[in-house]
């Protein structure tokens, strides 16, 4: 590797890391967390994953936890944002977008334009690829509940 590409790699790394989250009154979004909530609790309920992996992803690194992957899957399948074959549609999540309001739309529509074609071999991993892209495409207003 040239040192050109491993200067602009360490840059880039860098300044990703560098995103200060927004985390005040208003973000994240209280009508948000307080909507999913219940969803959160049954899919922590049902996957086994931890308060630490969820804080960790959230407001830290991105990391992969198999347990953490289908807490994510689960979230998309209690909202009903997946279709009847498990997979993600962005047009079930814009049902759940049209009712935030216009700010909130904002930042959800600019997050989700660059992560149009999950990867993944499970229905997990699919969902995981969702959320680390999300966060990948703006670390300052991601949130994982």
């Amino acid at each position: 590797m040239s040192n050109l590409v491993f200067f602009l790699l360490a840059l880039f790394s860098t300044a990703c890391l560098a995103v200060e989250k927004r985390r005040d009154d208003k973000w994240p979004p209280p009508e948000v967390v307080e909507t999913f909530k219940p969803i959160a609790q049954i899919c922590r309920a049902k996957t086994g994953v931890t308060d630490e992996a969820i804080k960790e992803f959230s407001d830290g690194e991105i990391h992969d936890d198999p347990a953490l992957k289908c807490y994510m899957h689960c979230l998309f399948v209690e909202a009903k944002a997946v279709d009847e074959h498990g997979e993600v549609h962005l047009e079930l999540l814009q049902v759940h977008i049209d009712e935030l309001d216009r700010e909130i739309q904002d930042i959800a529509i600019h997050m989700g334009k660059k992560c149009l074609y999950p990867k993944g071999e499970t229905l997990c991993d699919r969902a995981w690829w969702y959320h680390q892209c999300w966060k990948s495409a703006d670390p300052k207003h991601y949130f994982l509940i």
